[in-house]
C-alpha cells in the first residue's frame, strides 16, 4: 500500500522528527518495514527545519506553520491534497484538524482515510474553535476506519454515531529499549541510592495530570519512613518538593527513561477524572509493564478496567491519601502478573490489516 500519513509535529512533549518519538513515529516506521510505501506530512507549530526528512524509510515532509499559523495550516492542506493523488490510503492523527483535513483530502482523490484517535480530541483547545467540534464529529462519522486508544474511547465514538469499523489501537513500546534490567545498576547509572525504597514516575508532571497527588503522598510516606525517595524525570508546570530525598532528573531522553523506570521500588500513573483521563490510555503504562515494574495507577478511565482484577494496584484520582496507601501496598506486595506488552510493530500489523479491509 502506499499510505500518507497526516499529523502535526509536535506532541507529548517532543518532536516526531528531532526526537524521533511516539506513536506517530513508530506505527509508520513499521508500516515501511512491513513493505508499504510511507510517506509524511506534518505541520510544526514551531520554527524547525523544513522540506524531506528521512526516517528510515519514510519519507517526511515539514511544513512550519508560522506566527499566525492559518496560513500554514493553508499551505498544509494544499499540500496534503497533493500529496494524497499518489496514496492508496490516509492515515490521519494526533489532533481533530487532521482529521478533518484528511476526510478532505480522502474525499478529494477518492481514497480511504483512517482517523486515529489517540485521545479525546474535544479535551484540546482546537476543539474549543468555531465549527471544528462539529466538523471533527463529522470526520469521525465519515471515515472508512476510526481507530481509539482505549476502549473508553470507541465508547465515547459510539456516543458521536459511529459504531461499525472501529476498533481500539492502544499505544505499544519499542521491544529494544522497555524491558527489565538490574535494578542495582539502574540506581548507579542515575546516581539513586541503592539501598532507599524509590517511587516515582516519568513523564508529564502536569496538574491537569494530577501529579501533585504523588508530591503529597509521597511527602506523607516520607515522614512515617524515612527511607522512602522520590525520582521523577519529565517536562512539568509542578516542580516536586526540594528536599535530599527528592531526586528531580529532568527531561530525559527517551533512550534513559527505561533505566528509571527499572530503578524504581513502584511506578505511579497519575491522572485525574476529567475529559482527558477518562478516555486516555497513558504511554508509560505500557512501558512500565513492559519493564515489569510494580505499578500503581488512578482510578480512571482504561487503566482502571486494565487493572480492575488487582483493586490494590489503583488509587483514587486527586486523593493523596489513597494514592499513600497504594504505594505502601505496593511497596509490600510487588508481584507483577502482568500480561504480555504489545510493540509498535505489533500495532503496526493490525493498522495493516484493517487498512486492506477498506482497500479490498
Amino acid at each position: 500500500m502506499r499510505i500518507l500519513v497526516l499529523c502535526k509535529r509536535q506532541y507529548m512533549s517532543k518532536d516526531l522528527l528531532d526526537d524521533r518519538y511516539g506513536r506517530f513515529r513508530e506505527i509508520p516506521l513499521a508500516l515501511s518495514e512491513m513493505g508499504h510505501a510511507v510517506t509524511g506530512l506534518c505541520l510544526s507549530y514551531a520554527d524547525r527545519n523544513q522540506g524531506r526528512i528521512w526516517d528510515g524509510q519514510v519519507c517526511w515532509d515539514s511544513l512550519n506553520a508560522g506566527r499566525s499559523k492559518l496560513p500554514g495550516l493553508m499551505r498544509f492542506v494544499a499540500k496534503a491534497g497533493k500529496m494524497a493523488a499518489h496514496a492508496d490510503i490516509i492515515w490521519a492523527c494526533s489532533d481533530s484538524f487532521y482529521g478533518i483535513i484528511g476526510l478532505w483530502a480522502a474525499r478529494w482523490n477518492r481514497i480511504p482515510l483512517v482517523f486515529d484517535l489517540y485521545d479525546n480530541f474535544e479535551f484540546y483547545l482546537a476543539a474549543r474553535l468555531p465549527v471544528v467540534k462539529q466538523l471533527y464529529r463529522l470526520a469521525v462519522r465519515k471515515a472508512d476506519v476510526v481507530t481509539c486508544i482505549s476502549a473508553p474511547l470507541k465508547d465515547l465514538v459510539a456516543s458521536y454515531g459511529r459504531i461499525e469499523k472501529v476498533s481500539v489501537l492502544e499505544n505499544a513500546v519499542r521491544a529494544d529499549l522497555f524491558q527489565p534490567l538490574d535494578k542495582a545498576a539502574c540506581r548507579r547509572a542515575l546516581g539513586l541510592p541503592e539501598d532507599a525504597v524509590i517511587v516515582g514516575t516519568a513523564g508529564a508532571l502536569y496538574r491537569n495530570r494530577g501529579i501533585e497527588a504523588l508530591y503529597s503522598a509521597a511527602e506523607n510516606l516520607q515522614a512515617r519512613h524515612p527511607n522512602l525517595h522520590l525520582a521523577v524525570a519529565g517536562p512539568r508546570n509542578t516542580p516536586p518538593p526540594a528536599d535530599e530525598w527528592v531526586h528531580d532528573l529532568g527531561i530525559m531522553p527517551l533512550d534513559a527513561v527505561p533505566t528509571l523506570y527499572n530503578a524504581l521500588d513502584v511506578a505511579v500513573i497519575c491522572n485525574r477524572d476529567n475529559a482527558f483521563g477518562r478516555f486516555c490510555h497513558p504511554q508509560k503504562a505500557a512501558e512500565i509493564l513492559a519493564c515489569n515494574v510494580p505499578v500503581v495507577a488512578a482510578r480512571v478511565g482504561s487503566l482502571a478496567r486494565l487493572f480492575e482484577t488487582s483493586p490494590d494496584w489503583l488509587y483514587e484520582p486527586d486523593n493523596s491519601v489513597s494514592l499513600a496507601a497504594a504505594i505502601s501496598h505496593r511497596i509490600g506486595h510487588a508481584a507483577t502478573n502482568y500480561d504480555p506488552v504489545a510493540d509498535w510493530r505489533d500495532q503496526a500489523f493490525k493498522l495493516e490489516q484493517w487498512m486492506a479491509g477498506v482497500l479490498t
